[in-house]
């Protein structure tokens, strides 16, 4: 599929963008997010590798979309649910 992503045109296949992350260890995803072979990768890292450009260069929509036209499954991470403070705590700080 021909994709264009930071003004340059690419030419990727589903089968090369899986064996290309075959090997990447996925880093902690805190936004845009894409399933690939069981494996949570965020977008940006696999769209610095399947690229080689700099994540600066392209934005996660560009690659959410070209991932999403491959077949992929895309998704947002809810954020990190905040602990509720507890009487415990309170009683801890002396207060």
């Amino acid at each position: 599929m021909r994709c264009v992503i930071a003004h340059f045109p690419f030419d990727l296949i589903k089968s090369e963008v899986e064996h290309s992350m075959s090997g990447i260890t996925p880093e902690p995803v805190t936004g845009v997010a894409v399933t690939i072979d069981h494996r949570v990768y965020p977008v940006m890292q696999v769209g610095e590798v399947i690229t080689r450009q700099n994540r600066r260069d392209f934005t996660a929509g560009e690659m959410r979309r070209a991932l999403t036209r491959l077949g992929f499954t895309c998704h947002d991470v809810p954020p990190a649910a905040a602990a509720p403070a507890t009487q415990a705590d309170e009683g801890a700080l002396g207060w």
